[in-house]
Parts: C-alpha cells; sequence; structure tokens
C-alpha cells in the first residue's frame, strides 16, 4: 500500500465551504468535514428531518481535513492558505501519513447479508447465499437508497414476504434502489410499476431489477397509472402527508397500502393526514420507526 497525507484544519462554519474548495483547487484527493466536537456536550445535530433548518455546510468548529498524495504538496497548500483573506479564524493542526486502504475491499466488508425473515435475505454481490435462504435479492450499496440495511426497508419487504403479492400489480412509489419493486416481483407480483422523482433512481431501479431477473416498469411519477392492489411508500413522514391524496387514489377496492420512513412519534399526524381516504394502523416497529398500513374496504 503507497502511503496519503492528511492536511488537517480548524475552521469557523463560516470558511468551511471557501477552505473546501480551496483544498480542491489545490489538487486535494478528497475533503471531509467533521464535528470537531463530536461527542461531547458540544456537538451539533446539522442533517435533521424534513420541515427541520436545512443542512449548512459546516459546523461552528469545523475539523477540515484534507487528503494528498504526497507530504509536500500538503505542507505547500497549508502555506497557500494561511495568507489568504478567507483563512481568517481557521487554523492549521498539522500534517499526518496515512496509510492507503483498499477502499473497495473495506466497504465491502461493511455490508454483510441482510435477514429479511429467516428464508428471505438480501445479499450484496461478493457474498454468498445464506444456506437458509429460500429467496434473495442481489443488491449492492449504490447511487440511491435502499439497500435492505434500514429499518424502513426492512419492514416493508417483511411485510411483502409475509402478505404475498401473487398476482397483484404493485407500485413502489419513490422507489429508490428498487429494492421494494424487486421484492414485489419475487413474491408474484404480476405488473409493477416503480417511480422516483430522481433519474438517478430510476436508472438504479432499471439496472437492479435486470441483475435480478424482475419485470417491472421504472419511470417518473407520471409512469403511475390508474389503480393497485399493494401501493408502496419508503420516503418520509412530510412528503408522506402532502402525497396523501395521490397515493390512496392508487389503492384499489381491498388493496393494500404500506407507508415507511416514518419515526414512531410521528403516527399521529400520519394517521391525521390519511383518514379523509385510510385508516392508518402501526403494522411493525423497529429502532425508533414504523411501518403504517392500510386496507381500502
Amino acid at each position: 500500500m503507497s502511503t496519503l497525507f492528511e492536511l488537517v484544519l480548524m475552521a469557523p462554519e463560516a470558511a468551511v465551504e471557501m477552505v473546501g474548495d480551496a483544498l480542491v483547487a489545490l489538487d486535494a484527493l478528497s475533503v471531509s468535514v467533521e464535528d470537531a466536537d463530536a461527542l461531547t456536550p458540544a456537538e451539533q445535530a446539522l442533517f435533521g428531518e424534513p420541515g427541520m433548518p436545512p443542512p449548512r455546510e459546516g459546523w461552528q468548529r469545523s475539523r477540515v481535513v484534507a487528503l494528498f498524495p504526497a507530504e509536500a504538496a500538503a505542507r505547500e497548500a497549508a502555506a497557500l492558505l494561511q495568507p489568504q483573506d478567507f483563512f481568517e479564524g481557521c487554523q492549521v493542526l498539522g500534517v499526518q501519513a496515512v496509510v492507503e486502504q483498499d477502499w473497495v475491499r473495506l466497504t465491502q466488508s461493511q455490508f454483510d447479508p441482510v435477514e429479511i425473515t429467516p428464508t428471505f435475505w438480501i445479499v450484496p454481490t461478493w457474498h454468498e447465499p445464506p444456506a437458509q435462504a429460500e429467496q434473495i435479492i442481489r443488491l449492492d450499496p449504490g447511487l440511491a437508497f435502499g439497500t435492505g440495511t434500514h429499518p424502513t426497508t426492512r419492514m416493508c419487504l417483511r411485510w411483502t414476504a409475509l402478505h404475498g403479492a401473487k398476482g397483484q400489480r404493485v407500485l413502489d412509489y419513490g422507489c429508490g434502489s428498487g429494492i421494494l419493486a424487486i421484492g414485489a416481483s419475487k413474491f408474484g407480483a404480476a405488473g409493477i410499476d416503480a417511480v422516483d422523482i430522481d433519474p438517478a433512481a430510476v436508472e438504479s431501479t432499471t439496472l437492479n431489477a435486470a441483475a435480478n431477473h424482475a419485470t417491472l416498469n421504472a419511470g417518473l411519477p407520471d409512469a403511475a397509472k390508474g389503480e393497485y392492489d399493494l401501493v408502496l411508500a419508503n420516503i418520509l413522514a412530510t412528503p408522506l402527508k402532502v402525497l396523501a391524496p395521490l397515493l390512496c387514489q392508487h389503492v384499489r377496492s381491498g388493496g393494500h397500502l404500506v407507508l415507511a420512513g416514518i419515526l414512531a412519534r410521528q403516527a399521529d399526524e400520519l394517521k391525521e393526514a390519511y383518514a379523509p381516504w385510510l385508516a392508518l394502523t402501526v403494522s411493525d416497529e423497529e429502532d425508533g420507526w414504523i411501518l403504517m398500513t392500510a386496507q381500502r374496504s
């Protein structure tokens, strides 16, 4: 393994963006920003739920780490930054050697097969399926949300596995990686539409479906047509509330609506938002997240 070098800086929030841009211009291989007060009483949360202020560029005390291919390049970058006006209030903490990792292998080691039910597993392509797996989805971490590692994804897949989808027409709204649509295919769905506002998610869904021999139609939201036996939406509480009339109108008589991305404390507001159309109930809970479902009578 070759050795890389980290230039470590301290920067106030107002300077983080300019310092980061300058480091990139100075040929840093990567730039990361961390809360210098992490794991202390002064730690700040930047990334909240919908409805909270948008994420900022950095923390009040940000630790900026830039990776360079050589020690001389890291020290030259530090020397060039210090006289700049935007560097006021910043501090160079030092330059240190870092042994280059096999990042691909390191990343792969963090993703093991994920159990949905004892016989249904999500398995990365670099793993062999567990011996007890009767049904698997092959899925690697990628551009879109939904690798099976998050409780919301697992609960949706578990619901489909336990209730089945044989012969059903299914809509996966906000499909991300396409994992819920692929899961429905594995359990016998006859026609599947997977839609997302993000073209990258549509592409990811198409590729993942092909890798799993799942037949589905992936597209932007206007590809959702008519009524479905099963409507799945694993998004977040705020957009789910906004989408209530749209999602409910896609559920046919006798059909099911399955919603995730909801914290346990948000159950009542979701019930209220959907009450004019369907009566939601909590069907599953894991790590503070809940699955809410309804059936049209």
